[in-house]
């Protein structure tokens, strides 16, 4: 199961990717454990400056705006 932490302050734009990293990882049959992290404390341990990010494994994987479908897809098969 892989730990999926959506870095944010809670806007439509981090909703948005929680829910499309939760959709497209159920559609790949890919178990997944998405978080919400909107505390900045939290968020400025992985230096992220833009938002919405997503860690995967702890691991900053994108930050700055929703990932597209196809960005998802290869960060869920990573």
């Amino acid at each position: 199961m892989k730990t999926i932490e959506v870095l944010g302050t809670g806007c439509k734009k981090c909703t948005t990717t929680a829910e499309q990293m939760e959709a497209v990882a159920r559609e790949l049959g890919i178990e997944v454990d998405v978080k919400k992290v909107t505390d900045p404390t939290a968020i400025m341990e992985y230096q992220v400056m833009s938002t919405p990010a997503v860690a995967i494994d702890g691991k900053l994987v994108h930050s700055g705006s929703v990932p597209d479908r196809g960005k998802i897809e290869t960060l869920l098969k990573a």
